[in-house]
């Protein structure tokens, strides 16, 4: 299974399923032993988490949050780069890091084409545009008011270029059809999505190099702030909650206690990297960061301001969505904060029995399902409504937008590796790995476990290294060294960081310098 997972001999989720036939034949666990395992608790977390996030998306409230915090945070580049970064590290932590990339890239492009609009190379000599030429090329502009495709498959991007202005490349996925109410209510976008004409000289490229690196840099580091931010931050909770019978102090408030301040102080550090890397100490570097004309600072104001006003009011769909992802939130952080007995603990005493996190996640997804995204029903109807359609649920979530947006094959990769966990530790495989690390050295596990899991989102490098990489070497036409060479700057300094992050607070937290006793609750033991 890992050579297979590493070659990519066959799909992913293909591979996952390899225990489901070849533990039984080779007489390690029954079938059904090793089917149960592929849906624990941690994969219902997972896909609780998942669907709420599409809820987030579906009713636009995530563009809303992202245009709101950019308007806040001023238009110079700087502050730019640290508005894109702040909103997609917070959507991240939250939203798949794929998603919330593909979200942030036409956005970051629209407000660069504005920064740089100033500038523009004809006969290789740089003029100052007048203003009033801005509207000539509004419809260039229009062009990036398009999401990108979403992310399809393991290694490539649905991407449409624009390869020079005013051709457009189509996409080559089609968009599936959907039911008329909803096409309504979330209209389709043009049938193109592709950047503006190319910078137009080597200092606005690195600019535009500059913020889409950033956005991608904090889509991968968002993803470490939360428990549900990433793929390998629930396989830590899954293996330690299938390893050991009690509690290891690992949940969703401790873990985000954890990393959130790492999270911080890493996009800083991002932040302030790129600047030195593209602009150089106090701008000196780039000739755009160190003076934007005011009219064009009052564009890009006007260009957000505008994106913004199409959203129009907050919809009672997006409140709903609003309110109930708070709730959920708060549910997870006080279900066993450790510091005081959480709610979870009234259903254990009263009826022995443990509520873990997919409980409240499963149940707030119930309400996206069962609340009403407007009301226009019973006595709220007015007489100058248009009749019902009866096909029209009205609810705040469809299960179409549900099914087309799950990563189903990562549901399945979280099994495989429960089920060859499981096998290991049935079969004794676990006792023997274990004479060379934790338990052996007498150092919690956590202590090994979190940092790996973590060091698995702090991949910059390469495009090929995680889908946020992958969409901005796309759209922006980047380099690979380039890339290399502000990424692997940035690898070290993460890991530094985590390093001293673990020895520092992940010590007070989870009280690293003992051997914890809920290490002699290993259910390998009971083999």
């Amino acid at each position: 299974m890992a050579v297979f997972w590493m070659t990519e001999a066959v799909p992913v989720a293909v591979t996952a399923l390899i225990p489901v036939f070849a533990f039984p034949l080779l007489g390690i666990l029954s079938t059904g032993d090793v089917c149960i395992v592929y849906m624990k608790e941690t994969n219902m977390m997972f896909l609780g988490g998942l669907t709420v996030a599409i809820a987030v998306e579906h009713c636009n409230l995530h563009r809303r949050i992202a245009l709101r915090v950019i308007l806040l945070v001023g238009q110079s580049p700087r502050s730019l780069m640290a508005g894109f970064m702040l909103t997609t590290m917070f959507l991240s932590m939250w939203i798949s890091n794929t998603a919330t990339t593909a979200m942030m890239v036409p956005i970051v492009d629209a407000i660069l084409a504005e920064l740089y609009m100033a500038r523009e190379v004809k006969d290789n000599t740089t003029i100052e545009m007048d203003l009033s030429v801005a509207p000539a090329r509004q419809s260039q502009m229009d062009l990036v008011n398009n999401d990108i495709s979403e992310y399809k498959g393991d290694k490539s991007i649905q991407v449409a270029v624009v390869s020079n202005p005013g051709t457009i490349a189509p996409l080559s996925t089609p968009q599936p059809p959907r039911h008329r109410k909803e096409e309504e209510a979330y209209p389709t976008p043009a049938p193109s999505s592709g950047l503006t004409s190319p910078p137009p000289d080597d200092t606005c490229r690195a600019l535009r190099d500059m913020c889409f690196l950033a956005t991608a840099y904090s889509a991968n580091i968002g993803g470490t702030g939360s428990l549900t931010g990433t793929g390998p931050n629930l396989i830590v909770k899954g293996v330690l909650a299938s390893s050991y019978s009690e509690p290891t102090g690992l949940n969703f408030l401790t873990w985000m206690l954890f990393n959130v301040p790492g999270m911080l102080i890493c996009v800083f550090l991002a932040w302030v990297w790129l600047q030195i890397k593209y602009l150089g100490l106090f701008g000196k570097k780039n000739e755009l960061a160190q003076k934007i004309p005011e009219e064009r600072k009052v564009a890009v104001r006007r260009l957000v301001e505008r994106k913004y006003s199409d959203l129009g009011p907050m919809r009672m769909q997006e409140g709903l969505v609003l309110g109930l992802f708070i709730v959920l939130v708060l549910l997870w952080l006080f279900r066993a904060p450790e510091f005081i007995e959480g709610w979870a603990g009234y259903f254990e005493h009263t009826y022995g029995v443990e509520v873990d996190d997919a409980t409240p996640a499963m149940f707030i997804v119930f309400l996206l399902f069962c609340l009403p995204a407007k009301l226009n029903f019973l006595c709220f109807r007015k007489p100058e409504d248009p009749p019902r359609d009866p096909e029209d649920k009205n609810e705040v979530l469809t299960w179409r937008a549900v099914q087309e947006k799950i990563p189903w094959g990562i549901v399945l990769l979280l099994g495989g590796g429960f089920a060859m966990a499981e096998g290991s530790q049935v079969s004794g495989l676990s006792e023997v790995a274990r004479g060379s690390t934790a338990l052996n050295i007498e150092v919690n596990p956590i202590y090994l476990m979190l940092p790996a899991a973590v060091c698995c989102s702090y991949a910059f490098m390469l495009p090929v290294a995680t889908p946020p990489n992958a969409i901005v070497f796309s759209v922006a036409n980047m380099k690979s060294g380039e890339m290399m060479k502000a990424g692997i700057v940035m690898n070290i300094v993460c890991v530094l960081v985590l390093n001293v992050m673990i020895n520092t607070l992940g010590v007070v937290i989870f009280d690293l310098n003992t051997m914890p006793s809920w290490t002699n609750s290993s259910t390998a033991l009971d083999f």
